[in-house]
This record gives C-alpha cells, structure tokens and sequence, in this order.
C-alpha cells in the first residue's frame, strides 16, 4: 500500500490528497489505527493543510457508538489533553474522534451518543475563543434537548482567579440540564494539572467503557506505538516534569534611561536540549521565590527555615521548598479555605461564605501570604501544616520572542519587570523579578517548550499578517517576522505597536527599523500614550487605518492580537468589528459581528492574550 510521503511532504495537502488519507484511515483495524496515531504524533502537522477534525479519527466498526472528544482550547494546553485522550481511547478499542469546538458543528451535538469535553476558562471566566459559539449556544434557549446523550467534561483553569473553571462547569451544569447524563464526575484542574487530567481520563474512559465495548480482537490497554519515520521529529527528552537548564546568554534593558519601565530582552542557549518551537510557541520558565520574601514568610510565622519538610519533590528544608517548591505569593481561595479552617477565625472564614465572593476579590487583589498571616495568624503553626495548604510553584509562560530557524539553539524573551506597592508593602513579580534581578550571564534557569497550536503564522506565506502587540504583546511578532524573513516569506507584513513614551519605550526600535528598511515588514503603525495630552491607543491607530485594514482582510490577510486581556484585547476586538462595520459597505454591527467570527473560525483572527 503506497501512502503518501508525510515526511517530505512540504506543501500543503490538496482537499483530495486529504480525503483520500482520511478513507484510508477509515479502512483500517483499530490495531492499525493504533499505530498510525503514534506515527502522526511524530509528525508537526502545521501547515500540513490537514483538517484537524479529520487527521484524528478512528473508524466505526460493526454500528459500535463513536466517542466524541470535543477540545476548547486558548494556549493548547486542553488540545493536548483531546489527543491524549484520543489515544488511551484507541488503544482500548474504542471508536473515537477528536474535534476542535470551533470547527464543530453545533447543530451535530444532538446527534451525539457518547461525549468528553476538554475546556479551559479564560480570562475571568470567559471561554476561549474557539469555544465561544458552542459555549453561547448550549446556555441560549436554541439548545435542543440531549436526553441520549452520556458525557463528561474537564475544566482547565487557575485558582488564582475568583471564576475558577467557570467555562467548564457552565458546560457541565448546561448539559445536565438539556437532561444529559453525566458518566463521571467533573475534573476541575488548576494549572498544574497533569495529574488531575491523567486520573480523570481513566476515569472517564472506564466509565464509558460498558458503553462503548472494544469490537472483537482488540486489546484494551495497548500502548500507543511510536513509529520512528524519516524525517519526523524526535521529542525532547526535556519537558515540563524535567524542564531543561537554559543557560543566559543575554540580560539587558530594553528601555531607555528615565522609563517608568524595566522590560528585560533575555537571551536563553538552548544547546543540547533538542527542544523544538514554533513563531507562536511559548517558554515556560520556573522560577524561584525572592530570597528577601521567603525569608520574610518564615520569619512572619514564626518559624526558622531549617524544619525539614516533606514536599513533592522530596524531603527538604522550609526554607529551600518556599523559595523553589511552592506558591506563596499569590492568595488562592482553595489556600484560603485551608488556612482559615485551620486559624478558625469568624472573620475570614465569613469573607469565604459564598455570598461574599465580591468581597473576597477585592480583599485578594493586591495582597499575599504575608499580608493574610499578618492579619490572621495561627498560633504554633507547624512548616509541614503550612507547606501542606500550598499549592505548587507554577511555570510563568512567555511568547518566544525569536525565530529557531533564524536563531538556532537560541530563545529569546521580553520580560516586563512588575514591581508595584499595594497595602502598605512593596510586591514584586515572581519571575520577572527573578530575571530581572537574580539572572546574571552564565546563570541558568529551568525550561520547557509550551505549543501554542492556536497562534501560528498562516501556512502560506504568500498570505498577508496583521499584527498587534502593544508592549511586551510584541514578542511573538518579533519571532514572526524573523521566521517570515529567514523563510523568504512573500506576504506583507504590518505592525501595530503602542508603549507609554517613543524615545524610552520603543522596543526593538532598530530591528523593526532595519525590517522596514529591508522591506520585510511593509507598514508599521505606533502609539505613544504619554506623549501627548491625549491618550492615543493601538485600537485607535487601527480606526484610523480602517480602509487599509479591510482592504488586507479582503485580500485574506491573518489578524493576530498578543497582549493584555483585561482591556487592550476587548478594545481591540471591538475597533475590528467596527472597522468592518464601517468598511464593509454598510453592514449592520451584527453582521460585521459573524464576520469577525468567521475570521476566528477560519484560524486568520488568532489571539495570544493573558
């Protein structure tokens, strides 16, 4: 059987060439399939033109119900976990598929039998953006009953934030009540959530195991086989579990003298690691807990920091598991309901009563561990009775600001140093504050690649990008237009940049000046907030270009927005459905509304916003 070479294959697929790889798929066993899915998993499909609803499916034998893996996913963090899922779910036998909520057809969820749903929460609860219309329409009164419907769904998210999981449990909560049937239990995850998502995969698939039995002859728990094809990459041996030293190469400022600002371009050798990252790809660095704020927390609770205590990692002292091993300068409420069962203090415990989650806001924003220890302290309270109400100190991702094919064994970032004051005490970023102050040339750091496979350049580079990336939202154009020039991309490429002041927060001023010059970026477009009497915005420039914005879009070019969530992207998705509006011959806000949606949709709107 002659299959099409995926490994030399450097075009992108024909809508032919990707139906006849998709019946061929359909033909096998599920024991071939098996195979095949560790074969691809070898393989980077960007840009490989492959619909991913279709590169992932396994075949339907003997009228066996199908499981359907619907995947909402901002980073690919949730995406990930679908194919995991996908296959544990093939290697017992079972027929699956995995779809991406925005290529789903929503209409299709009547029809479904047997559904997991992987799902992050965004924001302040909100879902990504690839699950918006499902989400909008499950919750809307167009929503059909699902009486024959078995489910269960994952929630991603981060305790940090007061709507933990929200997207997820509007999911779970929405199919209930269409009178779904929920076959396990929801998994709530916080961002380390490896092993929650592992163990309620088992879960899940067990639970879905007497409806959907293995077809004769198939082996329940066969490991997917790795196929080692030519040309295929080969996965690193450094991950998040076993992230990689990254020595420093570079630390500078990127500001000029008199900036309100520190932003720090660093540069990481990647040498020897064999880690592999796309323009769109983030660094997941962890960082350590400031000595001076460790040393303040033992000193707060009245402890010394040589009790050894017992921490995932292993034995080792308070002192050493603060500064490395956990959390502690960020208040969650899952922290907060440990502590305050353990000091039994009316007041704190009251803030935590559902009725108050306004309240509890309000109280955590700006304030830390210290602040609550201070207010609330626990007599004689033990390192290992503390350590236990922690939660792990998570990775801090940051878009790579660098092209590999332009820069090989090399990552580069912008790090914005966050310092501020809040209740009386000055606080500081965990780890911007480590590379800003505590990353010396030669020093190392532990990394590992994160994929965003929803912010990526459009396979054809011929295709026009628009970028907006005010502040440190510009590091993924950097490594765009890098990549786009070390390839002799043809597209055209314009910018839209906005800092506080031109002459101290210019960043990257030469080489977007050198790229102009080279005509790599054909336009570029800045604001400058402080430096004029009114505050003038990205979104602002992009009202004032609204011709030539559309004109690009018409043309098919690929809007892409990395930056802050809270107000840059609101207001920057707004001015495009305005700009539409207003450029599209008289289209109603509505209309210019699913136009914008249909961007998204086609994968040509992509945003990176945190």
């Amino acid at each position: 059987m002659q299959l099409i070479s995926l490994s030399e294959h450097s075009t992108p697929l024909t809508e032919e060439q990707a139906d006849q790889l998709n019946r061929l798929v359909q033909s096998l066993s599920p024991q071939q399939v098996t195979w095949v899915s560790g074969f691809l998993a070898g393989i980077n499909w960007a840009g490989q033109g492959v619909p991913q609803a279709q590169t992932a499916q396994a075949p339907q034998t003997g009228g066996q119900p199908r499981l359907t893996i619907l995947y909402g996913s901002q980073t690919g963090n949730g995406e990930t976990i679908a194919r995991q899922i996908y296959d544990k779910a093939i290697a017992r036998g079972f027929s699956a598929s995995v779809k991406d909520m925005g290529d789903y057809k929503k209409n299709q969820l009547k029809n479904e039998q047997n559904l997991l749903l992987v799902v992050s929460t965004h924001g302040e609860g909100d879902p990504p953006d690839n699950a918006e219309e499902l989400h909008a329409f499950l919750l809307s009164k167009k929503a059909p009953e699902l009486k024959n419907l078995r489910y269960s769904v994952l929630a991603l998210g981060d305790t940090s934030y007061e709507n933990f999981c929200q997207t997820g449990q509007d999911f779970d909560k929405g199919l209930e009540a269409l009178g779904a049937q929920r076959v396990y239990a929801r998994g709530d995850c916080d961002v380390d959530y490896e092993e929650t998502a592992e163990a309620w995969i088992e879960g899940a698939l067990e639970g879905f195991a007497e409806f959907l039995q293995a077809p004769q002859g198939a082996v329940a728990g066969v490991a997917v086989q790795q196929a080692a094809a030519p040309g295929a990459k080969i996965a690193s041996l450094y991950t998040k579990k076993n992230p990689f030293p990254a020595a420093v190469l570079e630390n500078l400022v990127l500001n000029g003298r008199g900036s309100a600002k520190e932003t720090r371009h660093v540069e990481l050798s990647l040498e020897g690691s064999g880690l592999v990252f796309e323009p769109g790809d983030s660094l997941g660095v962890m960082p350590s807990n400031s000595p001076e704020f460790v040393a303040e927390l033992i000193d707060t609770l009245k402890l010394y920091g040589n009790e050894t205590v017992a921490t995932f990692e292993g034995e080792m002292s308070l002192t050493n598991a603060l500064s490395h091993a956990y959390e502690i300068a960020i208040l969650t409420r899952p922290f907060l309901v440990r502590y305050a069962a353990r000091s039994q203090s009316e007041k704190l415990l009251k803030l935590l009563d559902d009725g108050n989650k306004k309240a509890l806001t309000a109280y955590i924003h700006g304030r830390d561990i210290i602040d609550l220890a201070l207010q609330f302290p626990i007599e004689s309270i033990s390192a290992d009775e503390f350590t236990g109400m922690l939660r792990k100190l998570p990775p801090r991702l940051y878009s790579i600001a660098s092209s590999q094919q332009a820069n090989p064994d090399e990552a580069h970032l912008t790090i914005a140093a966050v310092r501020y004051e809040a209740h009386g005490r000055p606080r500081k970023g965990v780890a911007s504050s480590h590379c800003a102050e505590r990353l010396a040339e030669g020093d190392t750091i532990p990394v590992y690649v994160d994929s965003n496979k929803n912010f990526k350049l459009p396979a054809d580079g011929q295709a026009p990008v628009i970028m907006v990336g005010p502040g440190t939202g510009v590091a993924p154009f950097r490594a765009f237009i890098e990549e786009r020039e070390t390839l002799g991309a043809g597209g055209k490429n314009w910018l839209f940049f906005g800092d506080q002041h031109f002459t101290t927060d210019f960043l990257y001023q030469i080489d977007w000046q050198r790229w102009l010059k080279d005509k790599v970026l054909t336009r570029m477009d800045v604001a400058f907030s402080r430096d004029t009497d009114q505050k003038v915005y990205v979104q602002h420039r992009m009202l004032e270009r609204s011709r030539d914005i559309y004109a690009w879009l018409q043309e098919g070019a690929y809007f892409y927005v990395c930056g802050d969530a809270d107000r840059m992207a609101h207001d920057v998705h707004a001015a495009l459905i305005d700009i539409v509006a207003r450029e599209g011959g008289g289209l109603s806000a509505r209309m210019a509304a699913d136009y914008v949606k249909g961007l998204q949709r086609d994968k040509r709107y992509q945003r990176d916003v945190y």
